[in-house]
């Protein structure tokens, strides 16, 4: 097989564009799915049924259809909506928040519903309402051990990110795209972008560990 390391150097300042802009886009997603899940987990736990019920509706909605789809759909139709015109970036950052909120909010869940009830009821007991006990008792604990699927998500989220690729966001698979599209090449441009994916997958999940044994020994 002939491959060609002259077609990848040619490229390396876009695929180094495309890597950050990757980063960029995960770090977005995380930071922000983050808060929403944190947000609907706590929504979905709500005891009245009917306040609950929207926040089912968005984990089922959004764990249930496709990612390329609401990608599709974000892009086309809910970014034009309100800014007149389309944008990958924006609606790649939009599509991997929403999505990865609803896998993390029942990540929150179910790490919150993993502590004693006892915490909660020792935390009233000291005059703290319910907020001051998830705040300093449940999460804190419940925290130490979502580290695991947390991290699981955070690795697919970086995978995920690809698929911003179909809507133009110049990421790493775009610049691989855009090297197969000129030299007609298979090899190198996809073999190059898993690389970098495997790269940025295994520097994440060597951080999350070292992470996750520091809280072991707190």
């Amino acid at each position: 097989m002939d491959f060609r390391f002259d077609i990848i150097a040619e490229y390396a300042p876009f695929l180094l564009e495309g890597t950050l802009l990757t980063i960029g886009l995960s770090l977005a997603g995380i930071v922000i799915g983050t808060v929403l899940g944190l947000l609907i987990g706590l929504g979905k736990m709500m005891q009245n049924k009917w306040l609950a019920f929207p926040f089912e509706c968005y984990i089922t909605i959004f764990r249930g259809t496709p990612l390329l789809v609401q990608i599709l759909l974000i892009h086309f139709a809910v970014v034009p909506l309100f800014t007149g015109n389309t944008n990958g970036i924006l609606a790649s950052i939009i599509t991997l928040s929403l999505n990865a909120a609803a896998y993390i909010a029942e990540i929150f869940r179910a790490g919150i519903l993993s502590i004693d009830r006892g915490q909660m009821e020792g935390a009233r007991s000291l005059g703290m309402n319910h907020v001051q006990s998830m705040r300093y008792i449940i999460l804190p604990q419940a925290f130490k051990r979502m580290i695991p699927p947390l991290g699981n998500e955070f690795i697919v989220l970086i995978k995920e990110s690809s698929l911003a690729s179909i809507v133009a966001a110049p990421e790493i698979m775009y610049w691989g795209q855009a090297m197969n599209g000129q030299y007609f090449r298979v090899w190198e441009p996809y073999l190059t972008a898993a690389v970098i994916y495997l790269i940025l997958t295994l520097s994440l999940s060597f951080l999350l560990h070292r992470l996750e044994r520091r809280l072991a020994t707190e």
